[in-house]
């Protein structure tokens, strides 16, 4: 089972959840919201297990926390993964969207410069903006959009700039969701939580709760449960090993 997008550091019961997630053998993608999270997020992390941390800069905080960029350089060479980081065009947070850019564009910088990563990318309301910047720094890595909701014409533009996804439970819940991630190539797809941001049945979303998002593709690609995981699991191995 893949989650690839989860605050694990921001449960009520962090080292319960990763216990779980490690006697469930889960991949499991641990994004950080700043760099000054990530030394206590991976601590949180026994060694030899599939849970990675990732080094993040989440946009809506851009503005209150760009100062940590020399720490994210800093731990930058430390890891594979960086995420959460990206734009958010939401209404509260379009006065800070001048620093939101320039913090992205510095850490897409610093990844071309560390040789491509594998980075976690929130675009809410900012999807076309992201993607013309993901264009600009090629060399950054392999962008996987987190909760993608942008429409069809920024889709293929994200899609022929090589970017994957992560589909959790919260995104299939609709129909123009469905319909959005039905032209999706299913090589590039994995699943997520985002847990414990997002709610199932009133509760925070666990990581192993990203099976509801297996079931919901399965139903999708209108293949057994068995072939969805499969997929999935093919395409965590082609990502991580490219």
């Amino acid at each position: 089972m893949i989650d690839f997008h989860a605050h694990l550091d921001l449960y009520p019961n962090p080292h319960n959840v990763v216990k779980e997630c490690i006697a469930r053998r889960m991949y499991v993608l641990s994004v950080t919201t700043t760099p000054s999270a990530w030394t206590g997020t991976s601590a949180l992390i026994p060694p030899g297990t599939r849970i990675r941390t990732a080094l993040g800069l989440h946009p809506q905080l851009a503005h209150e926390r760009s100062a940590e960029l020399e720490l994210f350089d800093a731990y930058l060479d430390q890891v594979r993964y960086v995420g959460e980081i990206g734009l958010d065009g939401a209404p509260e947070f379009k006065p800070h969207r001048d620093r939101q850019t320039a913090v992205f564009q510095h850490i897409l910088n610093a990844c071309s410069k560390a040789g491509g990563k594998i980075m976690s990318v929130h675009s809410r309301r900012a999807a076309a903006e992201v993607i013309d910047l993901l264009r600009k720094f090629p060399g950054a890595g392999t962008p996987v959009l987190h909760w993608y909701s942008g429409n069809k014409r920024d889709l293929d533009a994200a899609i022929s700039s090589g970017c994957w996804f992560s589909i959790g439970p919260a995104m299939l819940r609709g129909v123009t969701a469905k319909s959005i991630i039905s032209k999706i190539p299913r090589n590039r797809i994995l699943t997520e939580t985002d847990g414990p941001f997002v709610q199932i049945n009133g509760h925070a979303a666990m990581p192993w709760e990203a099976q509801s998002a297996v079931i919901g593709l399965q139903e999708i690609w209108g293949v057994t449960l068995e072939e969805a995981e499969g997929v999935l699991h093919e395409n965590l191995k082609s990502l991580v090993s490219s």
